[in-house]
């Protein structure tokens, strides 16, 4: 793993503890001490298991610079941390989760997390753009959760954006994130499956077998 991928993922973590508790007021928080560890445990499965070179890929897609698109999501996703934060901490605006929804919501949070990264792990052309990456050799990739849905990752992007404002105690934090990240993703995977049943050698044919994009017997 590149050690620019290291740094990347503590600024990361970092980011979120910050936001959190800051914009809160407190470190009284528990669900928020459950999240930040569910963040760490994924990071370092991450760089257990992952491909060093498709650490790479993902930082650099392609050798460039992640587009605005993916520069904008990430801010999002600290301003509904801050959003959790300002609910949960000092205003209290919609913090009325029960607690076993926002149970539900951190094992939906570490579930999908889990899943994504077995995807990733099988498939190392897991990048982070839309591409067709002949400069890495790509070729369709159908074992593991790729051989019940083509877009396991983008699967598991939806519940993650789904459940974290619900994991995080807030009404208003869960509504501001699914609002702004589900049409884009959906966006993404009805892209990139047109794009890679056009240019992918075989991959029309593995679209003819595994049926489904993202969920077994619906879409």
């Amino acid at each position: 793993m590149p050690i620019s991928a290291y740094v990347q993922s503590a600024v990361f973590f970092v980011l979120a503890g910050v936001a959190l508790f800051a914009s809160a007021g407190t470190f009284g928080i528990a669900v928020f001490w459950i999240y930040l560890a569910i963040l760490a445990a994924i990071f370092i499965a991450s760089f257990l298991w992952l491909d060093p070179d498709l650490a790479r890929e993902r930082m650099r897609p392609g050798g460039k610079k992640p587009p605005l698109a993916l520069q904008l999501f990430s801010g999002v996703m600290v301003l509904h941390w801050i959003i959790a934060g300002l609910d949960r901490g000092r205003f209290h605006w919609s913090d009325t989760l029960p607690l076993w929804l926002q149970a539900l919501g951190l094992l939906a949070l570490a579930g999908s997390y889990a899943f994504c990264i077995w995807a990733m792990h099988v498939n190392r052309f897991f990048s982070s753009v839309v591409r067709i990456q002949t400069d890495r050799g790509q070729h369709v990739v159908s074992t593991g959760p790729y051989a019940v849905i083509r877009h396991p990752g983008y699967l598991a992007g939806i519940v993650v954006m789904l459940a974290s404002g619900i994991a995080l105690g807030s009404w208003i934090a869960a509504a501001f994130l699914a609002i702004t990240t589900l049409p884009f993703l959906l966006y993404r995977a009805i892209t990139e499956d047109r794009i890679l049943q056009a240019e992918l050698p075989g991959y029309r044919d593995y679209a003819r077998r595994v049926r489904w994009r993202l969920i077994p017997g619906l879409w």
